[in-house]
């Protein structure tokens, strides 16, 4: 992986822990995730008309149907990243959810794309993997100590379960995605902009399901939407830069320094316990991480 894509990523990881603690402090549903679409579509609008308007009009019908597809697989990943974090602790859901993501579209990318992992590559989303159970499961959850605390129990499976269908998402958006960016050769900006301004019409059905309730969240999640509106784009952008740089194979699961930052963000900040295992998990990632980089 050239360097410059992974400066991309180490950049787009870091940021994208953040705004994910951001939406599990929000702890919000259908209503958050239709503010956090209208706060990019109205906060990046600006540069869209400075970096990518012009394109427009080339785009044909390919170019609309991986949009419009990825608006979709977009929205049900952030539904069921919500939900999870309404459910379970982040430093669960969110590994689960990026590690599953990668392996996932790291698979589908040899089989279907073409590209090759080879030995080091192998060994490299083996790590990420297998740090990713670390940080996840931990060292109860296949022990009989489990029993003892039956909630705690439930509500990691909870958050596994919910961070596995994420990661379905992610692994579907991050094929459709490379394919728009790499194949079709569209403008990561552009094309992540009307991606977001698309989920806007297609959130609307839950939201006006629940009219009374959308003000109340506003009131109380706003920033958190904020921060969401601003960071998630910005991280997306980076890695699809990166996937105009190196193979969705290696760029996907080296998106999961993002685990780095949140072993430290769920450890400090949300008092999620287990430290030591989900360091130890992290040690893992970033091994799996570097081999990855270094495969050619």
């Amino acid at each position: 992986m050239p360097a410059s894509a992974l400066a991309l990523v180490i950049a787009a990881a870091l940021i994208h822990a953040l705004w994910n603690f951001a939406a599990k402090k929000a702890q919000g549903n259908h209503h958050f995730a239709c503010m956090t679409a209208v706060g990019v579509s109205l906060l990046w609008l600006p540069l869209v008309f400075i970096v990518g308007l012009d394109e427009l009009p080339n785009w044909g019908w390919q170019a609309w149907t991986a949009t419009l597809a990825s608006a979709i697989v977009h929205l049900a990943y952030f539904n069921a990243l919500l939900a999870g974090y309404r459910a379970a602790d982040m430093t669960v859901v969110y590994p689960v959810a990026r590690g599953s993501g990668p392996l996932l579209s790291s698979l589908v990318a040899v089989l279907l794309l073409g590209e090759h992992l080879g030995l080091g590559g192998a060994l490299g989303l083996a790590g990420v993997v297998g740090g990713i159970l670390l940080m996840a499961a931990g060292p109860t959850f296949f022990s009989k100590s489990a029993n003892h605390d039956p909630e705690r129990h439930r509500k990691r499976q909870l958050g596994i379960a919910w961070g596995a269908l994420t990661g379905a998402t992610i692994a579907a958006y991050s094929v459709i995605d490379g394919y728009a960016v790499k194949v079709l050769a569209l403008s990561p900006i552009l094309y992540d902009y009307l991606c977001n301004l698309l989920r806007v019409p297609v959130s609307l059905p839950a939201v006006m399901r629940d009219r009374a309730g959308f003000l109340p969240a506003l009131r109380k999640q706003w920033k958190h939407a904020l921060v969401v509106a601003v960071g998630a784009p910005t991280a997306y952008v980076l890695v699809l830069y990166a996937m105009k740089l190196a193979p969705l194979s290696r760029v996907a699961p080296a998106r999961e320094l993002s685990m780095l930052f949140a072993a430290l963000i769920g450890g400090q900040l949300l008092g999620e316990g287990e430290r030591g295992w989900r360091i130890a998990g992290a040690v893992f990632i970033a091994v799996g991480v570097a081999a990855l980089a270094m495969a050619r």
